[in-house]
């Protein structure tokens, strides 16, 4: 059978791959502190799971149209409205089986083979490759602990080139949890609009991002820029990474071309996925994710108190999502080398640079702090044994 380029040319998801080794290691009887996946312990809100069992119990599960049911639209457009004060008409919500479908037609719509794409060094893996799916050259753009790991306007006006028709921007990102600050993301879009060039901004962990001192939350992309195509989840914030419930939200005349694509790659997301979902936006079940937002505070300052008494440093401390990216340079290992011994010798799975990008590969490791705070203690206190040993050697 003849595989397509397109398919040979993905490269392994290697959080995925680790996660594979730990179970290998759990079935064969050892306890795996799993510290590589971004999936929060918590899971969804009990008023969700209330509400799919009621709908799973009351009602057929027919199709929905392609956008999605017109309720969860505009609960979600309301959001915006309530969360982060941007107006949003519900008719330009696309609801997608998770944030990847959305990103997939995202890159759809706008991507055509050649079309030169700015995303940062490092980023989510998956950004790129679905971009690449489409035929775009993905131009990793050189970022640095002083850019918090992300573009800035500097470096998208020094890799532009007449070729580039986008640009994707993570913030908070996958793997540092760092944001772009909200005037740089302002004018880097600015620049892009004023050469005709989209704009695809995940903000997947928005809303884990750290309030300002008047207790605001962040801004969204489209409080600034109303034409950028803004990529959601229900899987980090809401907690309901198995579902697979996204969404996007696009300009205007964007959305029959996603709604042709949606038709014909994925005719709907989950049906009783979009009816629990409704949930989520009630007074109740806002107050249970904001208490998990406070949580994940809490824990990221474990790990950060516990990596820098281990003598493992976090170059730029994250302000949003539940990822540390912490450098092991100091440890003679590359961060492959790192993550296969502590998985191997401590039982404590992590994620090497290599997901990421090219300039951190061998430098750096993203942990998740996703999981309880028992294990978080329990995983450091593993990491500085395995630590110390190498000090020895």
């Amino acid at each position: 059978m003849r595989i397509s380029q397109r398919a040979q040319s993905v490269a392994p998801l290697y959080a995925m791959e680790f996660g594979k080794h730990a179970a290998a290691l759990e079935a064969e009887g050892h306890r795996v502190v799993k510290l590589s996946l971004g999936e929060p312990d918590f899971g969804a809100p009990p008023a969700v799971l209330d509400a799919l069992r009621e709908a799973v119990g009351s009602r057929p599960m027919s199709y929905t149209g392609a956008l999605g049911l017109p309720e969860l639209r505009q609960a979600i457009a309301r959001f915006y409205g309530d969360q982060h004060g941007v107006d949003v008409d519900p008719a330009r919500v696309v609801v997608t089986a998770g944030a990847s479908a959305a990103l997939v037609l995202g890159a759809a719509a706008l991507v055509d083979p050649g079309d030169e794409v700015l995303i940062a060094d490092p980023s989510y893996p998956c950004n790129r490759q679905i971009a690449e799916s489409f035929g775009a050259r993905v131009t990793l753009v050189p970022t640095s602990a002083e850019s918090r790991y992300q573009l800035d306007t500097a470096s998208v006006r020094s890799y532009w080139t007449d070729r580039t028709r986008g640009i994707m921007v993570a913030s908070p990102s996958n793997p540092t949890g760092t944001s772009v600050p909200a005037d740089e993301l302002a004018a880097i879009c600015e620049f892009a609009r004023e050469r005709d060039a989209w704009r695809i901004v995940d903000e997947i962990y928005l809303d884990l991002g750290d309030h300002d001192a008047q207790g605001r939350p962040p801004r969204s992309v489209l409080s600034y820029d109303r034409e950028a195509v803004v990529i959601n989840s229900f899987s980090k914030y809401f907690g309901m990474t198995g579902w697979r419930l996204g969404w996007c939200v696009v300009p205007e005349a964007l959305v029959p071309a996603l709604e042709r694509l949606a038709q014909n790659y994925m005719i709907c997301a989950s049906t009783p996925a979009q009816h629990a979902a409704l949930a989520c936006f009630t007074p109740e079940s806002l107050a249970v994710c904001e208490e998990r937002r406070a949580e994940f505070g809490r824990r990221r300052a474990l790990v950060l108190e516990g990596l820098e008494q281990i003598g493992l440093p976090v170059p730029v401390p994250p302000d949003g999502a539940f990822y540390v990216y912490f450098d092991v340079s100091g440890t003679g290992l590359s961060s492959w080398e790192f993550c296969g011994r502590a998985l191997q010798e401590a039982h404590v799975a992590l994620t090497p640079g290599r997901d990421f990008g090219v300039g951190t590969a061998e430098t750096h490791v993203r942990l998740s702090y996703a999981a309880s705070a028992d294990e978080l203690r329990e995983g450091i206190a593993r990491l500085g044994k395995f630590v110390a040993t190498l000090a020895r050697t």
